[in-house]
């Protein structure tokens, strides 16, 4: 990659460099997701659906409601997504064994084996990127994306990171 533009020096408050963070926000954002869609779309998916799978993946048993809550979505489009993954036999649906109204959500072999790949795809770029940029903007990018938040989403951030299945090291 050539150097990196950046914003002049304490000149970042500016307008000019916001909309510039932001545009840098959307073009990664798009370019980093590339990274899997192509191995989605082999298998008739797209990014809700890799949505799904990565939360799952990192909070097996996850209620629908919950699922539902943390994607954002309506009803309607979860049920799509969750549809032709269940279909696709990358998940299944459990009734949970405190209260039966409830569905939980697993990812099956299949699904895990998926979601990896896709990870591993997503992994290798985002170390390639942290690797660049070195340890002290990796904890600006994490500070910089949590102050992007409103209330609510860190809330919910934070809750998922306590309660997500631990990483490996």
């Amino acid at each position: 990659m050539t150097k990196p533009i950046v914003p002049p020096a304490a000149q970042f408050l500016r307008a000019d460099a916001i909309r510039g963070g932001m545009d840098l926000l959307m073009f990664a954002h798009k370019s980093h997701l590339n990274r899997a869609d192509e191995s989605l779309a082999a298998q008739g998916l797209g990014r809700a659906h890799h949505r799904a799978l990565y939360v799952v993946s990192r909070r097996p048993g996850i209620s629908v409601g919950s699922l539902l809550s943390t994607l954002g979505i309506t009803k309607q489009s979860l049920g799509r997504v969750l549809k032709k993954l269940t279909d696709d036999g990358l998940l299944e649906c459990r009734t949970s064994t405190q209260d039966r109204r409830v569905k939980m959500l697993y990812l099956t072999d299949k699904g895990a084996a998926l979601e990896h790949e896709l990870f591993d795809q997503l992994q290798a770029n985002m170390a390639r990127a942290y690797a660049a940029a070195g340890e002290a903007a990796v904890v600006g990018y994490w500070t910089l994306m949590q102050h992007l938040m409103d209330e609510t989403a860190h809330r919910h951030f934070l809750a998922f990171n306590e309660t997500s299945r631990p990483l490996p090291r």
